[in-house]
């Protein structure tokens, strides 16, 4: 199954106090489950909206973080076979409505941008490069095409007209 390294949601406290959802992707995601991986963050931000759960706002830092991280996983431990420019994993890291979370899947930590209080190990999460990485930013067209049609099915996705300017700018 692409998403079985799905293991978790939590609700995580805004900085004014609100809810957003944070899945948890602690692997194995296979590579060639890039696009199953992608849309279950499509059929979680469905429920955001339905169950009136605010959206992801990261820190710089956490944008940060996200780069370092890929950028790390894709040197120090394996080649993604899509691996996003720096621009792409900024832009999607404060596009997407929720926070990509994920355990610690490596031995080494990140090369920067530890210590983050909204992010619970300094450890390399695979889980969480592989859904960006093969997922939202290799597969964009594609989760595009699929939230067009739930869309007209009556799915709440407000939030994922970032995806045109996605597609456009990379």
């Amino acid at each position: 199954s692409p998403i079985e390294g799905l293991t978790e949601i939590k609700a995580i406290k805004t900085f004014e106090g609100k809810e957003y959802l944070s899945p948890y992707y602690s692997g194995p995601v296979r590579s060639a489950g890039g696009t199953g991986a992608a849309f279950s963050l499509v059929i979680l931000d469905h429920l955001r909206e339905i169950f009136g759960y605010d959206i992801y706002t990261p820190t710089e830092e956490e944008v940060k973080r996200m780069v370092t991280e890929i950028s790390d996983y894709h040197e120090r431990i394996t080649n993604l076979q899509y691996m996003p420019t720096e621009e792409e994993i900024i832009f999607l890291t404060r596009n997407i409505p929720l926070q990509i979370h994920g355990e610690a899947s490596e031995d080494l930590e990140v090369s920067n941008y530890k210590n983050l209080p909204r992010i619970e190990t300094n450890y390399i999460r695979g889980g969480v490069c592989l859904v960006i990485g093969e997922g939202i930013a290799q597969k964009a067209s594609k989760i595009k095409r699929y939230v067009s049609e739930l869309r007209k099915k009556g799915f709440k996705l407000s939030a994922w007209d970032f995806l045109d300017d996605f597609i456009l700018l990379f």
